[in-house]
């Protein structure tokens, strides 16, 4: 049977697309996925733990995204004009976003992605928020009236506090931030000031007393603060700005630098990992933009390099603050930004542990059943543990879900092998797997190994025999030894253009391993039998060609009479009489049939003429012989199919029978 595949053309606009991200610099690895974001513009970004849901403000659109970890949208709360400055609750039950146009704390409740409460700040437009001290405090204002304000919940009604930087210490509302490990602690920070400018205030009484100030902490000359974190111990205050070109770190208790995190151009945000791990981010058209760290070491344990998802030269940036750490730090989301202005949260997995490479080999081709190896190597640039293993799993078309095979251990130089004899033949792919550690990520490797099947017999009887038109044939077919399929299929493709390849029968053979089918034969034939094959025995066919004659049948009119003579019936005419030849023959377009006449004479038949006459679209045809003939000369005349010279192929040469005539005066 002919059969057209014709390719399935998919128009489903998604949101999802995997984008790699190269990692560069200690270690290498390629993470994770990017996916785009419905935004006009980013103002922060915090991570949920408890329900797995990252909180991304909008300033411009006036509404905060909400993604689940796989960077689905969950949820957008609207009717946040301005919003930027976000804050998740001890207990991640809420964000707090502060929304400048609407002079407003909201409350965002995680688990429902909706708008829980509101609270008006006066005439404060608040920008940037943080808890500590039992509050929620916010910084506001412009223009050289930066201040910073509280809003105390834990009464039946709000308690609202502006103007709490009595020094007035900041020209803009600052960035705030604080930590559990210093509890009425708030840090404020001068954004996109030059040089940088840092307080520290103590709230635990209620109000804001400003303490450690420092206007260009550590001397660097650096500008343009984008961003800052308070570490978990509470101990220090790490900022990015524009430059230096580093994290740097300076101690809460008098802003004196107390180390960096060296990165590169542009630093503009900073995240810290409940363990003290640091993420820092950099704007980078062509270095790496993230920037792992282990607490307290200077040099990265990973970097990523984010691709070039536009149409500038350079890479794809990181939006300001566009940096969160998952509670458990099982992942890192980062908010790029290309030169059309498409945002895409690039979930960043295991980001804290040093890449591994994992390979996996074996050979290209291997026989059925027979052993083969699995060899392939481990590696990282930190030393992995003694007795590391690895885990391997087959899938074939026996367990095409897969099947685990067990493990192999690791050898001190990286390498491993595992033996196995793949009981099923087609394409075999072997997957190994490292499940990690707490100091390495894991890592997958596959090979596929194409292992020949067993040849299946498969044999037809009929062969090149010939039938006569319009014969019942019945076929059988013989499958020899399989592993399960038992099944054998039956076609019969008829010569010509306008008759299809068809499947007679198909069936399960009997204890003998046959299956009989009847053909009805109208012409030429191929004749299959096929065994598609299974997870051991490779697919066979065998096609045999059986032949069948055309029917054709002739009559002589005008005779006067019929008799027999010389053991055959004749028809005599008059020598005044001319007879007239009739022939039916099976039809086919364009079909003609071999006319002839012979005479008898010296003891022996010889041609007197031969022809070839075109059939009606009945398959009939007459031909008039009025030639005069001798008397007592007896003659035979016929009609034939003569396989190709009659204008076809797809019947086998058929002789009608001889019609035996004499003419009398």
């Amino acid at each position: 049977m002919r059969r057209r595949t014709l390719p399935a053309a998919t128009a489903l606009a998604v949101l999802f697309s995997s984008v790699a991200l190269v990692a560069t610099g200690a270690g290498s690895a390629a993470a994770d996925s990017g996916v785009s974001l419905p935004l006009k513009s980013t103002g922060d970004i915090v991570v949920d733990g408890s329900h797995q849901r990252v909180f991304i403000s909008d300033p411009t659109a006036g509404q905060v995204v909400v993604t689940n970890y796989a960077g689905a949208v969950v949820g957008t709360v609207g009717s946040l004009p301005g919003v930027r400055g976000l804050e998740l609750s001890p207990d991640s039950g809420t964000v707090y976003a502060a929304v400048g146009d609407a002079d407003a704390i909201v409350a965002i409740d995680t688990a429902t992605a909706t708008e829980a409460h509101r609270w008006s700040t006066g005439t404060a437009a608040p920008e940037y928020v943080a808890l500590t001290g039992g509050k929620v405090w916010f910084s506001y204002g412009s223009g050289g009236d930066g201040n910073i304000g509280s809003l105390d919940l834990s009464g039946t009604e709000p308690v609202l506090a502006l103007g709490q930087d009595t020094a007035r210490t900041f020209y803009d509302a600052p960035i705030l931030d604080a930590s559990p490990g210093a509890p009425g602690t708030l840090v404020a920070g001068a954004p996109g000031q030059s040089p940088v400018v840092l307080a520290v205030y103590d709230v635990s009484s209620g109000t804001a007393s400003r303490g450690a100030y420092a206007f260009d902490p550590g001397n660097t000359g650096g500008g343009n603060l984008a961003d800052l974190a308070v570490t978990p111990d509470g101990k220090d205050v790490i900022t990015a700005s524009g430059a230096p070109y580093y994290q740097a770190a300076y101690k809460l208790s008098d802003l004196s630098a107390d180390g960096k995190y060296v990165t590169n151009t542009y630093p503009n945000a900073v995240d810290i990992a409940p363990n003290g791990d640091v993420a820092a981010g950099t704007f980078s058209w062509y270095d790496p933009d993230v920037h792992v760290f282990k607490q307290g070491v200077s040099t990265p344990l990973r970097q990523y390099d984010f691709p070039n998802t536009g149409n500038s030269s350079g890479s794809d940036t990181l939006a300001p603050r566009g940096l969160a750490w998952a509670p458990d730090e099982s992942r890192l989301f980062a908010v790029s930004l290309n030169d059309s202005d498409v945002y895409t949260l690039r979930i960043l997995d295991a980001p804290t542990k040093t890449p591994t490479t994992l390979t996996a080999n074996a050979p290209a081709t291997a026989p059925r059943a027979q052993q083969l190896t699995v060899t392939g190597t481990l590696t990282s640039s930190s030393a992995f543990p003694a007795g590391t293993k690895v885990s391997v799993t087959r899938t074939d078309e026996e367990s095409p879900a897969g099947k685990a095979l067990g493990t192999a251990t690791v050898a001190t130089d990286g390498s491993y092998s595992y033996p196995d004899s793949p009981p099923a033949g087609g394409k075999v792919t072997y997957t190994v797997s490292y499940a990690g550690d707490a100091d390495h990520a894991g890592a997958t490797a596959t090979h596929s190994v194409t292992v020949a099947k067993s040849a299946a017999t498969v044999t037809l009887d009929n062969n090149l025999k010939v039938y006569g038109y319009n014969s019942s044939v019945t076929f059988t077919a013989h499958l020899g030894t399989t592993y399960k399929n038992r099944t054998l299929e039956i076609w019969a493709d008829p010569y010509g253009s306008d008759k299809p390849n068809a499947l007679v029968k198909k069936g399960t053979v009997d204890s003998h391993g046959n299956l009989t089918a009847t053909v009805r034969l109208t012409r030429d034939a191929k004749i299959s039998a096929k065994f598609t094959g299974d997870t051991r025995y490779a697919a066979r066919a065998t096609t045999n060609t059986v032949y069948t004659k055309v029917s054709v049948s002739s009559s002589l009119s005008g005779a006067y009479k019929t008799a027999t003579a010389w053991n055959e019936k004749y028809s005599y005419f008059h020598q005044s009489k001319d007879p007239v030849h009739n022939t039916s023959m099976t039809m086919y377009p364009g079909r003609k049939y071999q006319f002839q006449i012979q005479q008898f004479y010296s003891g022996a038949w010889h041609t007197t003429a031969t022809e070839y006459f075109g059939l009606d679209r009945y398959g009939k045809d007459s031909v008039l012989l009025d030639d005069n003939p001798p008397t007592g000369v007896r003659f035979r005349i016929r009609s034939s199919y003569i396989d190709t010279k009659s204008g076809d192929n797809v019947n086998a040469t058929t002789y009608g029978g001889w019609k035996y005539f004499t003419f009398t005066r």
